[in-house]
C-alpha cells in the first residue's frame, strides 16, 4: 500500500506544478489585455503632438481597439481548429509585444496605426482564448478563476493608465511610456512556451477535426453577443466620458479623474466575486437584473444630482459593470465543449465589441449636439435596458451545441412524409 501512495504523490507534484504554471500564464496574459489601450489613452496628447495626428486620426486611434477586437476575435476559432491553444497564445502575446515595441518607434501616423493594430490583434485573440483555457484547465473552479483573471485584467488596466505618464516623464519621451508594456507582454509568453513546444496529442487533433460550432446561428449566441456588447458599450462610454461629466458638474479635473478611478477601484471585489457567485447559482437572472438596475440607477443619478451624489453613482456604476466578468463566466457556462466555448466566445466578443464601438462615439455626438448630458445618459439607460433583456435570454440554462442540434433532432423525430404514389 505504501508504494502506490508514494508513486501517486510523485505523480501529483508535476501536475501541481503544471497547474500553477498555467494559472500564472493566464494571469500574466490577463494583466496585458488592456495595458496597450489605457497606456495610449494616458499619453494621447503627447502622441498626437509627437506624430502630428489630426483630430480624425486621433479619433480613429480611440475606436481602433473595439474594431480590432471584433475583426481578429472572429478569426480565433479558425486558428483553434489548426493549432493548440498554447501555441496560439504564444503567438498572440508575441504580436502584442512586437506591436507595442514597434509603435513606440513609429515615425508616422499610419505606421503607428498599423503597429497598434498588430498589438490589438494579439489582445483580440487572447480575449477569446482565456475563457476556453479556464474551462479546460480549471473545470471544477471556473467561476473563481474567471473572477481572479477579471480582477487581474482590471489591475493591469489601472496600472498602465497610472504608470505610463510617470514612465514617459522619467525617460523624457512618450515612446518609453508606451514601449515598456511590450516588455510585460514578452514576459507573458514564457509560461506557455513548454506547452507550445510539445507535440499535439492525437486526441487534440481529433477534437480539432470535430464539426464546427456556429454560434451565430443560435438564439443563445445572439443573446450573449448583445449582452456582451451592451455592457461593453457602457464600459467604453464610461472610460471615455465619465470624467468629463464630473468636470461639467463643477468638480476639478483632479477630482473628476479620481472619481473615474473609483469606478475601477470599487469594481475590483465585484469582479472577483461575481463569476464565483454565478457558478453557485442555478438561476442567473437575479444577477443580470441587479447589475442592469444598478447601472440605470447610476445614470439617473448622474442626470439628476451629479455633484451631490457622486460617490453613490460611482459605487452603483462599479456594481453595474460587474456585468463584464459575469458575461465572461456565462460564455464558459453556456457551452459543453471546448469548441463550443471558442465559438461562443469569438462570436459574442467580436459582435459585442462592434456594438461597443458605437458607445463613446454616440455619446460624444449627443453631447456635442445638445451641450448637456441628459440625452447621452438617456441613451446609456436605453442600452442598459437592452442589456437586461438580452441578459435574461442568455441566462436561461442551456448550451449552444444543443441549439444547433435541435433542428437535426427535429428532422429525425419528424421525417418528411413520402409523396403518395399516384395510381393510374
Amino acid at each position: 500500500m505504501i508504494a502506490p501512495r508514494a508513486a501517486d504523490t510523485e505523480a501529483a507534484v508535476p501536475a501541481r506544478r503544471t497547474t500553477v504554471l498555467i494559472m500564472a500564464g493566464i494571469l500574466l496574459v490577463a494583466l496585458n489585455l488592456r495595458a496597450a489601450i489605457t497606456s495610449l489613452g494616458a499619453l494621447l496628447d503627447e502622441v498626437s503632438t509627437g506624430l502630428h495626428l489630426s483630430g480624425t486620426v486621433a479619433g480613429l486611434v480611440t475606436t481602433l481597439p473595439a474594431l480590432a477586437f471584433a475583426a481578429f476575435g472572429a478569426a480565433t476559432p479558425w486558428l483553434t481548429r489548426r493549432l493548440p491553444a498554447a501555441r496560439i497564445l504564444v503567438g498572440a502575446m508575441a504580436l502584442l509585444a512586437v506591436g507595442q515595441l514597434l509603435r513606440a518607434l513609429s515615425g508616422s501616423a499610419w505606421t503607428f496605426l498599423l503597429t497598434s493594430a498588430i498589438a490589438l490583434a494579439g489582445i483580440a485573440i487572447a480575449n477569446v482564448l482565456l475563457p476556453v483555457l479556464v474551462k479546460e484547465h480549471f473545470p471544477h473552479r471556473p467561476g473563481l478563476m474567471t473572477g481572479v483573471y477579471s480582477m487581474t485584467l482590471i489591475l493591469g488596466t489601472t496600472t498602465a493608465s497610472a504608470a505610463s505618464v510617470p514612465v514617459a516623464h522619467a525617460f523624457g519621451d512618450w515612446r518609453a511610456g508606451l514601449g515598456v508594456w511590450g516588455l510585460l507582454a514578452a514576459v507573458a509568453v514564457l509560461p506557455w512556451l513548454g506547452s507550445a513546444l510539445r507535440r499535439t496529442p492525437a486526441s487534440a487533433r481529433a477534437a480539432a477535426a470535430a464539426p464546427r460550432v456556429r454560434a451565430g446561428r443560435t438564439r443563445l449566441g445572439w443573446a450573449m453577443a448583445i449582452y456582451f456588447g451592451a455592457q461593453s458599450l457602457s464600459g467604453y462610454a464610461t472610460m471615455g466620458w465619465l470624467a468629463q461629466m464630473f468636470r461639467d458638474a463643477a468638480f476639478t479635473p483632479t477630482d473628476a479623474g479620481l472619481l473615474l478611478a473609483g469606478v475601477t477601484a470599487v469594481g475590483v471585489p465585484f469582479a472577483l466575486l461575481m463569476p464565483t457567485l454565478a457558478g453557485k447559482l442555478r438561476d442567473l437572472r437575479p444577477l443580470v437584473l441587479l447589475m442592469s438596475a444598478a447601472m440605470i440607477a447610476s445614470y439617473l443619478g448622474l442626470a439628476l444630482a451629479p455633484h451631490g451624489g457622486a460617490l453613490a453613482w460611482v459605487a452603483l456604476l462599479a456594481l453595474g459593470q460587474a456585468a463584464f466578468p459575469l458575461a465572461l463566466a456565462m460564455i464558459g457556462m453556456r457551452a459543453r465543449t471546448g469548441e463550443g466555448v471558442v465559438a461562443l466566445s469569438a462570436f459574442a466578443q467580436s459582435t459585442g465589441y462592434l456594438i461597443a464601438a458605437l458607445g463613446p462615439l454616440l455619446v460624444g455626438i449627443l453631447y456635442e449636439a445638445t451641450g448637456g448630458w441628459t440625452l447621452p445618459l438617456g441613451f446609456l439607460i436605453a442600452a442598459a435596458v437592452v442589456q437586461a433583456f438580452s441578459g435574461l435570454a442568455a441566462a436561461r440554462p442551456r448550451f449552444v451545441e444543443d441549439e444547433l442540434a435541435a433542428p437535426a433532432m427535429t428532422a429525425v423525430t419528424n421525417p418528411p412524409s413520402r409523396p403518395r404514389e399516384v395510381v393510374g
